[in-house]
């Protein structure tokens, strides 16, 4: 075993408790009850660039700034009378030059040694770059707060720009939608929806909703809208279409895919001729007045993930007073604790309707799918309906 005279024979076994005092590596001083410094250790006078002579008689309070001498009133003398001690006050002293030193406070009373008062013992740390360190702390939080904040309204710009302010006034026709984000709303999602002319008596109305979400998924939902409005406009087919969006949604750099439904509506004299073709998407619902709801009858597969795929169109036969439901997979996907909202309650739904106005089923359709999650929606839900007037 070593010799316990032998481990440190660099120290100094007889230092002096004097110069320790003086010279300790935190400042010390003593104060009685009313806070008039009667001690001060030669380090702190140091720190603050004043003389012992100059500290001695005066009130600990007068050495803080403003803001710190308010809380030594308010906080610490109060703390330090109920308990007989503090803990790691933080504050900052004025140094002669006028200039701040933040420090850390650690006191306790004890009786003098006449036991007619009580001193003040007080240990004072140079807490400078400590203060420093949390400020650094508190811009970094500032600063990445201020991005999330920007984040935020990026996400809102983006999903606003996938998500058209108002349906268009189309005669004989009457549209109605409804978006809601899932969650929060913070983070971009892939379902958007587009209705738009391809000529004086001709309208596209486009649903889908991309994998994921986020900037890549925002990224792919742009192409996906603005290929579906190029391709329709050049007086491609729906299939042509959702085989163009195939094509180019495959090619892109991600590993994305998208589900879409086309809804074609051509003037045909007092009526509307329409088409429907489905890339992977859940089919429209038709509501006709008197009878039951049902479903479209069309399907296809899934954009930009299988090779070698087909597509089909079929028509719709639109009569006055029908309407064309148009949704994302967040209505019928909607799911609370393990149980979906599914096909067969949204057809309860439909049937149950008490209005037939476009206006009044989006809004009731998105009431009854987040009443169904508790409103709180797992997915984001967009909803387009289009009645023949």
């Amino acid at each position: 075993m070593e010799d316990p005279d032998h481990a440190f024979p660099m120290v100094p076994l007889d230092d002096d408790p004097a110069l320790l005092y003086e010279q300790a590596p935190c400042g010390y001083l003593s104060t009685t009850d009313d806070g008039s410094i009667v001690k001060v250790n030669a380090t702190l006078c140091t720190w603050l660039g004043r003389e012992p002579s100059g500290l001695l008689g005066r009130r600990f309070a007068e050495l803080l700034t403003p803001g710190s001498r308010i809380y030594h009133e308010t906080h610490y003398g109060p703390m330090l009378r109920m308990q007989g001690f503090v803990r790691e006050i933080a504050a900052d002293m004025v140094r002669a030059d006028g200039s701040r030193l933040s420090v850390l406070l650690n006191a306790s009373t004890a009786p003098s040694a006449d036991h007619s008062t009580h001193l003040v013992r007080m240990a004072i740390f140079d807490a400078t770059e400590r203060r420093s360190y949390e400020r650094e702390l508190v811009r970094a939080r500032d600063a990445a707060r201020e991005a999330e904040l920007r984040a935020e309204a990026l996400t809102h710009t983006l999903q606003q720009s996938f998500i058209p302010p108002t349906a268009p006034e189309i005669p004989g026709l009457a549209i109605a939608t409804a978006y809601r984000p899932a969650g929060d709303g913070t983070e971009v999602g892939g379902d958007f929806y587009d209705i738009f002319p391809t000529g004086p008596q001709d309208w596209v109305v486009a649903l889908g909703d991309v994998s994921g979400k986020g900037v890549e998924a925002a990224v792919v939902t742009s192409i996906v809208r603005h290929t579906v409005r190029a391709l329709t406009v050049l007086g491609q087919g729906l299939p042509e279409v959702l085989d163009g969006v195939d094509r180019v949604v495959a090619q892109h750099e991600t590993d994305k895919f998208c589900t879409l439904v086309v809804l074609r509506l051509r003037r045909d004299g007092d009526g509307w001729m329409s088409t429907v073709a489905v890339g992977g998407h859940p089919p429209p619902m038709l509501l006709r007045p008197g009878c039951e709801p049902r479903m479209v009858d069309a399907r296809g597969p899934v954009l930009g993930l299988l090779p070698d795929v087909a597509f089909s169109e079929w028509p719709v036969d639109l009569r006055p007073g029908d309407t064309l439901l148009l949704y994302t997979d967040g209505v019928t996907e909607a799911r609370l604790d393990g149980e979906y909202f599914g096909e067969e309650q949204f057809l309860a739904w439909a049937a149950a309707r008490e209005s037939d106005d476009p206006s009044v089923l989006v809004e009731s359709l998105l009431e009854e799918v987040l009443r169904f999650q508790s409103g709180e929606p797992r997915d984001d839900i967009a909803v387009v309906a289009v009645r023949h007037t």
